[in-house]
């Protein structure tokens, strides 16, 4: 059985840290500048990340996270230095939204081949209070790196994507990516979306980063994704209930 985990190395300092071998196909980067590292969200939590990153890097890693999902959250247990959206600080620290029987249902879904040490019965959702709450605009200095808190809610209502000014790298979490978009849990807004991914018209974008599946994002998911989500507000279709919508290499599920 190979490693859990994938690692790709965007450049010199950043890498995709990935979960091919899960439906979910979670991506997480860690991103290295002069004096320390962020690593964007921490995966399913079923093998220890924090093994890959120390491997990657000595400098100390704080935790940037997306949003509070379980799929993006599970290996934060691993790490001390936590930052979340103030929006979604409860989530993290007592209120997750979803039971613990609900997320192993979902983890567990599709057939997986487990890393040995994943036990199901052992496994928990996070729960800890952050060190950092985030807001947007808020710049993230990793010393000769810095790494932009945009917040872009609609997938829940602290989702952020990061913005690194210094390579045009956005992290895009799960506001976009290729394949099918979630906006039907009852934690969604799916109105909110548009104006969210109008918001990435003020980045000079060199690469996409997402949250799931393929990492080769064309740039122009952006503008197209802008006009189906305009498309479906005039038709009335941002509502939960509406069903999934299909355009081409990414859908929106509502």
């Amino acid at each position: 059985m190979g490693p859990w985990f994938t690692v790709e190395k965007i450049d010199g300092g950043t890498f995709a840290i990935s979960e091919y071998k899960h439906r979910e196909e979670t991506h997480c980067y860690l991103l290295c500048g002069g004096d320390r590292a962020c690593l964007i969200d921490t995966g399913l939590g079923v093998s220890n990340i924090k093994k890959v990153t120390d491997s990657l890097t000595l400098l100390p890693v704080a935790v940037l996270t997306t949003h509070a999902h379980w799929d993006h959250i599970g290996g934060h247990k691993y790490y001390k230095n936590i930052a979340v959206h103030e929006n979604e600080r409860d989530w993290l620290a007592a209120a997750f939204p979803l039971s613990l029987e609900a997320v192993k249902a979902e983890l567990t879904k599709s057939p997986c081949d487990f890393p040995p040490e994943f036990r199901l019965e052992d496994y928990r959702v996070y729960r800890g209070a952050p060190d950092t709450v985030l807001r947007d605009g808020d710049v993230i200095d990793l010393g000769g790196r810095r790494v932009r808190v945009i917040h872009t809610p609609g997938h829940s209502p602290g989702h952020c994507c990061f913005y690194d000014e210094t390579a045009g790298y956005l992290f895009s979490g799960d506001l976009l990516y290729l394949g099918c978009i979630d906006a039907y849990y009852q934690t969604t807004e799916p109105a909110l979306l548009p104006g969210s991914v109008k918001r990435l018209r003020e980045y000079s974008i060199k690469r996409i980063l997402p949250g799931h599946h393929g990492l080769d994002v064309p740039l122009s998911i952006v503008e197209r994704m802008e006009s189906a989500l305009d498309g479906m507000a005039e038709e009335g279709l941002l509502a939960h209930g509406k069903g999934t919508f299909d355009f081409g290499d990414f859908q929106i599920r509502v």
